[in-house]
């Protein structure tokens, strides 16, 4: 497996980084309907093309597994292919972001604990909360701060 920072962002590889956007959020995301999903699908590829850093795992045949996105040193999004969570491919991904961007702060859904506590078990603690998410839903968001 091997990270790599994306420059250029083909139609092809955007399409493929939303297949493991869907594929993650379907695994993980369990509060949110199928419209939803479909809904928020909508607007990830605009997200992946216009986000300051874009970094993927590529396993050995050179498919794209997980990414993340940051912002200045906000970690703005990390999805893993389902078939690949648990390996530690998340903690390569944040520790790279830590390590190179000076990621130190992020948001998650309240409703999806595994993320919460993998973040609290990366050193990230909840400092506010929000009833709603970024666009409005009853969707509440925890922002986290890393506390090493």
């Amino acid at each position: 497996m091997t990270i790599i920072e994306v420059k250029e962002r083909t139609e092809n590889l955007i399409n493929r980084l939303l297949e493991v956007w869907e594929d993650s959020v379907k695994a993980t995301h369990n509060f949110l309907s199928k419209e939803e999903i479909e809904k928020i699908k909508e607007y990830v590829p605009q997200a992946l093309k216009g986000i300051a850093h874009l970094i993927i795992i590529e396993n050995k045949i050179h498919q794209p597994v997980a990414f993340m996105g940051i912002e200045e040193n906000k970690l703005e999004m990390l999805f893993i292919k389902n078939s690949e969570r648990g390996k530690g491919l998340g903690k390569r991904l944040l520790n790279y972001g830590i390590e190179n961007y000076g990621v130190n702060e992020l948001a998650v859904n309240e409703d999806n604990p595994q993320a919460k506590g993998f973040y609290e078990h990366m050193g990230f603690k909840v400092y506010q909360r929000n009833e709603l998410d970024d666009q409005g839903n009853p969707y509440p968001v925890l922002y986290m701060r890393l506390g090493r």
